[in-house]
C-alpha cells in the first residue's frame, strides 16, 4: 500500500520557486587614479630637480659657538658657587667668590706704604726747598765775586789814575826845586826858598811812593804782579780776570756742587757768566723765584720719592684688582655647563672652574664635498633645517667665510700621503654659516644639533664681502684693510 505524504510534508518536499540573485556593480578601472599619482610624482621629481640645479646641500652641518672658559685670576678658596650647570647668565654675573680676607689684608698693606711714600715725598721737598734757598745764596755770591773783581780793576785805575797824579805833582815839584837850587847858586834864592822846595819835592815823591804802593797793593789783590813783565803798563789786566779770579771760581764751584744737588747739572767749563745767563735763560721773564719753584719738582731726591709714591700707589692698584678678582664673572652671555668647582676647593690661576656658551654668538659649521664648492661665495642665502625643530621651522642665514684647509688637514692626525699609499678621497671643507635674525630666547640653537643647509647658489650674494671667496685683510683692532 502506498503512503500518501501529508500536507506539511509535501510543502516540504515541493519544490521552491527560484529568486532571482541580486546584479554586481560595475567595476570602476583605477589606472586614472595612478596615473594622477603618477603625475604628481613626476611633477614634484621635477621640482625637486631643477631645484637642486641652483642649490648645493649637505647633512654634514651643525651648530657651533663660542665657549668660554671660566677661571679665576687670583689663587684662594672658594667661598661661594652662585651658579650650576644649564643656568642662564649675563656677562658680569658672579658665578664665584673667593675668600676675600686674604686680598683685603694686602690692600690695607699697600694702602699704609702709599701713606709712608707721600710722607717721605714731603720731606723731600722741604730738603729740596733748602737746597734751593742755598744754590741761591750762592748765586749771589757768585754774581758779588764777579762784581768784586770788577770793583778791584776799578779801584786799580783809580789808584793809577791817582799814582800818575801824584807822578805829574812829583815832577812838577823837582822842577822847581832844581830852578831854586839854581837860582841859590847864583845867590838869587833865599835858603828857606829852597828848603821849602826840597821839601816839597820830598812831599810830592811821598805821595808818590805811597800811591804807587797802593797800585802795587789793588794789583796783588787782583793776583796779578805788583809790576807788570816786560815793562808792561801798570793798567794792564787780562780781559777775563773777573772770570778765572781765585774767589770768582771758588764761588763758581760751590753754586755748581748746590746746583747739581737739585738737578742742574751744569758744566764747570762754563764761564761763570755763561753758567749764570744759562740759569735765567730758563725763564722767558728772568725770574729766579719762578725758576728756583720749576726746579724743584726735578731735584733727584723729589723725583725718587715721587717714584716710590707711583710704586707705592702701582701696588696698591694691584691688590685692589686682586681684591676684586675674588669675584669670578662670566665674561659672556650664555649658559654654565661643566661646573667642576664647589665652595671650599682650593683654586689657583688659570685652572677651570667652569664654561659658559654663548647662546647668541653661534653659527653653523657646514662641511661641503669639495665638488660643491665651485659655485659658493660669501654672503649667499641658506636655508637651514635643524633637525631638533623637524619641519616646523626653517631658520635664515648666509656663508660668511671659507675654513682655510680641509677637515682631514686639520684633524689632530692628518693623512701622510707622501709614502705612495695615496687613495684619492673626496674632502670636506667647512664652510661657516651666520644666521640671519636668529632670537635665542624663542627658538635656541644649541651647539652640536645637526643641520641640514641649502645653499641657493643662484641668489645674489648679501652682506659684508658678498661675492667673494676670501675675506679683506683686517688690523689688529678688527678694522678691514684693502690688500
Amino acid at each position: 500500500m502506498t503512503d500518501i505524504p501529508t500536507s506539511s510534508e509535501a510543502a516540504e518536499t515541493s519544490p521552491k520557486p527560484q529568486t532571482p540573485a541580486p546584479a554586481l556593480p560595475h567595476k570602476r578601472s583605477k589606472a586614472p587614479m595612478l596615473i594622477g599619482i603618477a603625475l604628481v610624482l613626476i611633477a614634484l621629481a621635477a621640482v625637486l630637480y631643477f631645484r637642486s640645479l641652483g642649490t648645493e646641500s649637505t647633512d654634514d652641518a651643525y651648530v657651533n659657538g663660542h665657549v668660554t672658559l671660566v677661571a679665576p685670576r687670583v689663587a684662594g678658596q672658594v667661598s661661594r658657587v652662585l651658579v650650576d650647570d644649564n643656568n642662564r647668565v649675563r656677562k658680569g654675573d658672579v658665578l664665584v667668590q673667593l675668600d676675600p680676607e686674604p686680598f683685603d689684608v694686602q690692600v690695607h698693606i699697600a694702602v699704609a706704604a702709599v701713606a709712608a711714600a707721600e710722607a717721605d715725598l714731603t720731606n723731600a721737598k722741604a730738603t729740596a726747598w733748602s737746597m734751593a734757598a742755598q744754590a741761591r745764596s750762592l748765586r749771589f755770591a757768585l754774581q758779588h765775586a764777579i762784581e768784586d773783581v770788577d770793583n778791584q780793576v776799578a779801584l786799580l785805575h783809580s789808584k793809577i789814575a791817582s799814582l800818575n797824579s801824584q807822578k805829574a805833582t812829583l815832577d812838577n815839584a823837582k822842577i822847581e826845586y832844581d830852578r831854586v837850587v839854581a837860582l841859590s847858586q847864583r845867590n838869587a834864592a833865599a835858603p828857606r826858598e829852597v828848603d821849602d822846595r826840597r821839601e816839597a819835592y820830598l812831599v810830592a815823591e811821598a805821595k808818590y811812593q805811597e800811591a804807587l804802593q797802593g797800585v802795587y797793593q789793588v794789583r796783588v789783590t787782583l793776583g796779578l804782579p805788583p809790576i807788570p813783565p816786560d815793562g808792561a803798563e801798570l793798567s794792564q789786566v787780562p780781559d777775563d780776570l773777573d772770570q778765572t779770579f781765585s774767589s770768582v771760581k771758588t764761588a763758581q764751584f760751590r753754586l755748581a756742587e748746590a746746583a747739581n744737588q737739585i738737578g742742574i747739572f751744569d758744566s764747570l767749563n762754563k764761564s761763570p757768566k755763561e753758567m749764570l745767563e744759562d740759569f735765567y735763560k730758563r725763564d722767558p721773564d728772568r725770574d729766579v723765584n719762578r725758576i728756583i719753584t720749576g726746579l724743584i719738582d726735578k731735584v733727584p731726591s723729589v723725583v725718587q720719592a715721587q717714584t716710590k709714591i707711583e710704586e707705592a700707589q702701582r701696588r696698591l692698584d694691584d691688590a685692589k684688582l686682586s681684591r676684586r678678582y675674588c669675584d669670578v664673572v662670566a665674561e659672556i652671555d650664555g649658559v654654565v655647563t661643566r661646573r667642576s668647582v664647589n665652595p671650599g676647593n682650593n683654586v689657583v690661576v688659570g685652572q677651570s672652574l667652569m664654561a659658559v656658551r654663548s647662546l647668541t654668538e653661534i653659527w653653523v659649521d657646514a662641511n661641503f664635498k669639495e665638488t660643491q664648492l665651485a659655485d659658493l661665495r660669501i654672503g649667499q642665502p641658506v636655508d637651514l633645517d635643524v633637525d631638533a625643530y623637524g619641519k616646523r621651522q626653517t631658520f635664515k642665514g648666509r656663508i660668511s667665510g671659507f675654513t682655510m684647509g680641509t677637515g682631514s688637514t686639520l684633524a689632530l692626525l692628518p693623512p701622510q700621503n707622501a709614502t705612495g699609499n695615496f687613495v684619492k678621497v673626496v674632502q670636506r671643507l667647512p664652510v661657516r654659516i651666520e644666521l640671519l635674525d636668529y632670537d635665542a630666547d624663542k627658538s635656541p640653537l644649541f651647539i652640536g644639533l645637526s643641520v641640514t643647509p641649502v645653499v641657493h647658489v643662484n641668489e645674489k650674494p648679501t652682506g659684508p664681502n658678498a661675492g667673494k671667496v676670501l675675506q679683506p685683510l683686517t688690523d689688529a683692532g678688527g678694522a678691514e684693510t684693502k690688500p
